[in-house]
């Protein structure tokens, strides 16, 4: 019982980048300029306040707080409305095969996000009754790489940090994780997530043997 496990949720369990992605580009040309899915990239694991103040530097764009502040609210607006119409069919592949192996066998499990918008996906996706935890935007004050999100989810599972396996999709994230001393296991390009612990392209390369090896670890 000692092993918890923390996911991300863009990404890792679901793909809302697109739908991110979406809402950006519709503010950016609102603004004047076109917002490209290459600079997208620059928005991984990244809180919506540093996401705006990376759109307007890209679009040369000045803004008072309150500017600033309406861009923000708008942004998430947008959205929601992109997300509204999630179902399962959004989960990525074999990600209920990890989390189904875990809690049928009682491990902790924590979704530790930058998304103010977590819970609400995981209701809507049908995953939210897997998680005993769930650490989003919402809870915390520092954006990854600090590894805030990820402490305060191991302190709501009451586990030691250093018992935590996390999965996460982001560079930001994988250093996140290895700040907190806990095992990071990289989703996507291993080129890119280089320093993650482990790697895999998706969930469908990994077997419940390497999850029930890395439990029976001490």
């Amino acid at each position: 019982m000692k092993k918890a496990f923390i996911f991300d949720l863009d990404g890792v369990i679901v793909d809302t980048a697109k739908y991110h992605y979406l809402a950006w580009k519709k503010l950016a040309n609102e603004l004047g300029f076109e917002f490209t899915k290459e600079q997208n990239e620059l928005f991984k694991g990244v809180s919506r306040k540093r996401c705006l103040e990376i759109l307007l530097e890209i679009g040369k764009i000045e803004a008072t707080q309150e500017q600033f502040d309406t861009w923000m609210i708008e942004k998430n607006v947008d959205y929601l409305k992109y997300i509204e119409t999630m179902d399962a069919s959004e989960i990525l592949p074999d990600v209920p095969k990890i989390l189904d192996y875990l809690k049928n066998r009682k491990y902790r499990i924590a979704l530790g996000s930058a998304s103010k918008n977590a819970q609400p996906i995981l209701e809507k996706v049908g995953l939210i009754s897997y998680f005993d935890a769930i650490i989003d935007g919402n809870n915390v004050t520092k954006a990854k790489p600090n590894p805030e999100v990820f402490l305060l989810a191991a302190k709501q599972l009451g586990v030691n940090s250093s018992d935590c396996v996390v999965f996460e999709d982001a560079v930001a994230g994988v250093q996140a994780a290895n700040s907190a001393k806990m095992i990071s296991i990289g989703i996507g390009d291993a080129k890119v997530l280089s320093e993650a612990k482990y790697n895999f392209n998706d969930f469908t390369e990994i077997d419940t043997n390497f999850i029930q090896d890395l439990i029976n670890r001490n």
